[in-house]
């Protein structure tokens, strides 16, 4: 791959999924060493500018991880010529990047989910209407495909 890796993720309004997702990422390419530019984005505009939740905030921190800082926008035209790969969150995401894609758009468009061999075709359901346990599980299932993500980029196989 000539050009530097860099991925965007993707849900739907960039305060729960997407946020974590991009946190784990970053944590675990640095702990490889792996030189790559990452950012998360929503498909709706509903919280651009906002915070991520509180509850992904805490599971973010559960995790020795400040994402406070953190602020919601929304999937651009040039998110697609930008990012080496765009992951969606779920299928309805994956649907709305697709049908957006303007004809120039370079960008891997993928279910994060289908990083991990185990869990090809699977959701991470949006944990928003939800406690805590379920900010955990999102946390999992976004840090085993960041894990997967960084071995394929390390390895040069994508």
């Amino acid at each position: 791959m000539s050009q530097k890796p860099s991925v965007l993720f993707v849900c739907l309004g960039n305060i729960c999924r997407s946020p974590l997702a991009e946190a784990a990422f970053r944590a675990r390419a640095e702990e490889a060493g792996l030189d790559v530019e990452t950012d998360s984005v929503g498909t709706a505009g509903y919280h651009i500018g906002e915070p991520p939740d509180l509850r992904s905030i805490a599971e973010a921190a559960n995790h020795g991880i400040d994402i406070s800082g953190y602020r919601g926008r929304q999937l651009s035209a040039d998110d697609y010529t930008r990012f080496t790969h765009i992951l969606a969150l779920d299928h309805s995401n994956l649907a709305d990047i697709r049908e957006r894609a303007p004809a120039n758009s370079t960008a891997k468009i993928a279910l994060l989910l289908d990083q991990v061999p185990t869990r090809k075709g699977s959701a991470v359901d949006d944990p928003y209407h939800d406690g805590a346990d379920m900010f955990a599980l999102t946390w999992k299932l976004v840090d085993e495909a960041a894990k997967a993500l960084v071995a394929e980029l390390r390895d040069g196989s994508d």
